[in-house]
């Protein structure tokens, strides 16, 4: 993943102008989660692959996340909405879950009888690390989060330092 770093900071400088001075924008990249494939992939503005890295989440069902509790990674176009060094995970990168497309599918599921009335939607999902010295999670892909994306420390480490508050996130089956 040496290289990846590297290659990752080179489109930073080449796409804010080679300057330290400009950090990238919120529309300079996003991130693409692909759940059935277990990684977590940085797109530049242009739609290029930059990087990939191994992700795990809660829920080994994979499937999209219904209602609080259940584990379940939610699926869905979000923005990172804050970050902040956490004392469990690492980094912790917040995403805007729920949003207007998350409640409109958890009442349309709550009409439908798909999910208990008393139900809530819940929150606090986000892109994090492991516990200290437990990397190992995201290579067996172990389904430990309550419905976090999860990958490797140093990788996080990577998106929390390059990419800012209001980049798009998009969660993948």
């Amino acid at each position: 993943m040496k290289c990846s770093k590297i290659l990752f900071t080179l489109v930073v400088i080449l796409v804010t102008n080679a300057s330290f001075k400009h950090l990238p924008s919120k529309d300079d990249f996003y991130i693409v989660v692909s759940k059935h494939n277990y990684t977590m992939s940085i797109y530049d503005a242009d739609n290029f692959l930059v990087v990939t890295y191994p992700a795990t989440f809660g829920s080994k069902d994979l499937s999209d996340k219904m209602f609080e509790g259940d584990r379940r990674t939610p699926e869905g176009t979000f923005k990172i909405a804050a970050k902040r060094v956490h004392p469990k995970w690492h980094r912790f990168l917040a995403i805007d879950y729920p949003n207007e497309e998350s409640y409109k599918k958890f009442y349309e599921r709550k009409a439908n009888g798909e999910i208990p009335a008393s139900a809530s939607i819940g929150g606090s999902i986000g892109i994090h690390g492991t516990w200290p010295e437990e990397d190992f999670a995201v290579e067996q892909k172990q389904s430990w989060t309550q419905g976090c994306v999860s990958t490797k420390n140093n990788y996080v480490n990577e998106i929390y330092s390059q990419l800012p508050v209001g980049t798009k996130v998009i969660i993948e089956p």
